[in-house]
């Protein structure tokens, strides 16, 4: 017997949008854990890939059980003014499944369309982008911190601190309401991610000075195939985010290949100039650059502006990652993998750019022209939206920054937020009692620690 397909259901664009949040998935799993467990040190392997694999699980738990209603349900009211648009009600969304989803933030002054898929399929796309970003935050601690206390920083970490960042400004929180953007999570995930990786890092502390001094990657190829895996996947990170199959989903996917080719050979270029050499860990590095930062642009830019933050996406980046670490604050912090400066200096100028490159002729659903439909920016006339973007970036990075630092201080008063010693010097293999292929380590045994994080 056919089940005939609710009313509002468009077939096209209900599959894309579940091949859209599937190609996200396979980002971080096997994504991120493969890329990870092959570019850290061999003893850490093992261990780096399971923290990306908890996360994952662990947050999709939590994202049914009140993560998504936090995001993109009714408003919670705290109080007057900005408080009641802070984040919604919090409650599962088990139930009611096949019925039609619900987008709750406007275009700007505009209206969005209709969704035509159910809220099953809207709760399943955005949990892989809720899932991926505490995965990216593990880049800045890993080697070091105790598996235990991952266990719960994560979930509380997505709850407090990622469920608000999607309220205001995909939600129909107060940052989209002063006209703030993000097209796909350039500052929801990676801004997100970047600084709260960069606060834990200081946090937790430093790895082993053995590690420190001598963290070469145990697989580049493997690390190469993760890598590989999130170039790919980016085009449903991005191509999803119309919520429709339709022509904006279309450019968002040529922009993100336009933008990350251009960082990637921009990257490549610095290396060979400064050092003679084409570094296959700089190549990564500037192909990820380039994702994240066309990532809250995608659908808002034309293919002039996806190069102009292509370049700009690697040449700052590239300059951060080798002049701040030997500044005195940053050296201070040890960021296993700098995402510090893959994703939160990247993301923070994909965003601004956003602000200035904007193309008003990109309309992310056709036929709707009411006052504010079209993103606005800089060059087009519209500094406001410029300013706009710059709020949203100094709001996140304020209120992230501080609720990671609160979240990782109450868990360590339960808990120690560094592994033990005899993990610190083994490993997957005390971590685990597991390691990442059966030919043995040749690694002696490392340096006692240096000193804790100074935050």
């Amino acid at each position: 017997m056919l089940i005939p397909s609710p009313h509002y259901l468009n077939p096209g664009d209900n599959s894309w949008q579940l091949t859209a949040a599937t190609f996200v998935g396979l980002q971080t799993v096997p994504g991120l854990a493969i890329l990870y467990g092959g570019i850290v040190k061999k003893k850490w392997a093992v261990n780096s890939a399971m923290m990306v694999l908890y996360a994952f699980a662990i947050v999709m738990v939590s994202w049914v059980l009140f993560g998504f209603s936090m995001g993109f349900g009714s408003p919670l009211k705290l109080g007057p003014g900005i408080l009641s648009a802070l984040v919604g009600v919090p409650h599962p969304v088990l139930s009611n499944l096949y019925l039609q989803g619900q987008a709750s933030v406007p275009l700007l002054n505009g209206l969005m369309p209709s969704l035509q898929f159910p809220q099953s399929s809207l709760i399943y796309f955005q949990f892989v982008f809720a899932a991926i970003a505490p995965a990216i935050l593990a880049g800045g601690v890993l080697g070091r911190m105790n598996f235990r206390a991952w266990m719960i920083f994560v979930p509380a970490w997505s709850t407090l601190v990622y469920t608000v960042n999607a309220f205001m400004l995909w939600g129909g929180g107060w940052l989209s309401q002063l006209g703030a953007v993000d097209y796909s999570g350039g500052y929801v995930i990676h801004v997100a991610a970047g600084i709260s990786g960069f606060v834990a890092a200081a946090v937790v502390g430093p790895r082993l000075v053995g590690d420190r001094r001598d963290f070469n990657a145990n697989n580049l190829l493997l690390a190469l195939a993760g890598a590989g895996i999130l170039w790919l996947g980016w085009n449903g990170f991005n191509g999803g985010d119309p919520y429709f199959a339709n022509a904006d989903a279309a450019a968002s996917v040529l922009n993100t290949n336009i933008a990350t080719a251009v960082a990637l050979v921009s990257w490549l270029t610095l290396d060979l100039w400064t050092s003679n050499r084409p570094s296959l860990v700089g190549a990564i590095n500037g192909m990820i650059c380039g994702l994240v930062a066309i990532t809250p642009a995608a659908g808002y830019v034309n293919g002039y502006g996806a190069i102009f933050i292509g370049v700009a996406a690697s040449v700052i980046p590239w300059m951060t990652m080798r002049w701040l670490p030997r500044t005195r604050f940053f050296g201070k912090v040890d960021d296993t993998l700098g995402v510090f400066h893959t994703h939160f200096v990247a993301g923070a100028i994909g965003g601004l750019m956003t602000g200035i490159f904007a193309d008003p002729h990109m309309l992310e659903y056709l036929g709707i022209h009411t006052a504010g439909a079209a993103v606005t920016g800089l060059a087009y006339g519209n500094p406001h939206q410029l300013w706009a973007q710059f709020v949203a970036l100094l709001v996140i990075v304020a209120y992230d920054g501080a609720m990671t630092w609160g979240i990782l201080k109450l868990i360590g008063l339960v808990i120690p937020l560094r592994a033990r010693q005899p993990e610190l010097i083994a490993g997957d293999r005390e971590i685990h009692g597991e390691i990442s292929s059966s030919v043995e380590s040749d690694e002696g045994d490392d340096e006692d620690e240096v000193a804790f994080g100074s935050f």
